[in-house]
């Protein structure tokens, strides 16, 4: 296994687990504890990974997993989380989806309405529709970046600047009561910023690990927000009435069953 395979192994075993050790992953990946150190030593210099009193953690900071890692992590509360919003589309709409895996995890599931035009900045969002049948689908154009796999930059803006939508499906990497909506990357805050602006609605979609979290480059405060669609955790519980005193509808889809993310990778 290359070390790049074994090291996105780590991120998503970490992720899933909420941390870990050294011996742990040593066991789970079959391999040896100096192999781990030394990925978990690359994963930390690259600002994905820290370390406290032994136990390995994701970092939330400025560095963001890739959308392939993301894509497989809270997988079961992702495919609630777009259930929940899928029953806000109506028929007829124009429907805004930004780049990120909750939001792709709603394209994958829509399906049954009539005369739907989407609006993204996303081509793994846009691709998915696609194959879901879909035909109206505009995407913004734009510089193409990783990790998110978003199109952002001035072309991006100006798109999204001059289209408006009835409803807009917003992934946020991090939402604190008092900061708002983060994410790591400048030019994504830009273009989400824009999406907000010509909206009727924006329904937040996150999966609980992002309550409290406070990414580089802000996006908007809670008074942006119409509606947060997430699930229920000990984070949900604390954030949850929080942002409904500030006006702010919180969803919660039923309690999830059993994950599976769990078993070994």
């Amino acid at each position: 296994m290359r070390p790049s395979e074994r090291q996105e192994k780590i991120l998503i075993w970490i992720a899933q687990h909420r941390g870990g050790s050294v011996k742990d992953l040593a066991q789970v990946l079959g391999v040896s504890e100096m192999t781990i150190r030394r990925d978990v030593q690359a994963l930390e210099q690259d600002d994905f990974l820290e370390q406290k009193r032994g136990i390995i953690d994701i970092k939330n900071s400025a560095t963001e997993l890739s959308f392939s890692v993301k894509r497989r992590l809270n997988q079961l509360e992702k495919e609630h989380i777009a259930r929940m919003a899928l029953g806000m589309v109506e028929p007829g709409m124009t429907i805004g989806l930004s780049a990120g895996t909750t939001t792709w995890a709603i394209a994958h599931g829509i399906r049954g309405f009539l005369d739907l035009t989407f609006v993204s900045n996303s081509t793994n969002i846009a691709l998915e529709l696609q194959r879901q049948g879909w035909s109206q689908i505009i995407l913004t154009g734009g510089n193409f970046r990783t990790p998110s796999d978003a199109l952002v930059g001035p072309f991006a803006e100006y798109t999204a600047r001059h289209l408006h939508t009835d409803l807009l499906f917003l992934g946020v990497h991090g939402l604190d009561i008092h900061e708002g909506m983060s994410t790591p990357n400048i030019q994504e805050a830009a273009i989400d910023q824009v999406f907000i602006q010509h909206t009727e609605r924006v329904i937040v979609v996150m999966d609980p690990t992002k309550w409290g979290v406070k990414a580089l480059a802000h996006i908007a405060g809670l008074d942006a927000i119409d509606t947060i669609i997430t699930c229920d955790s000990p984070l949900t519980r604390v954030y949850a009435p929080q942002a409904r005193e500030q006006g702010v509808n919180v969803i919660l889809p039923p309690p999830l069953s059993p994950t599976k993310e769990g078993q070994p990778i």
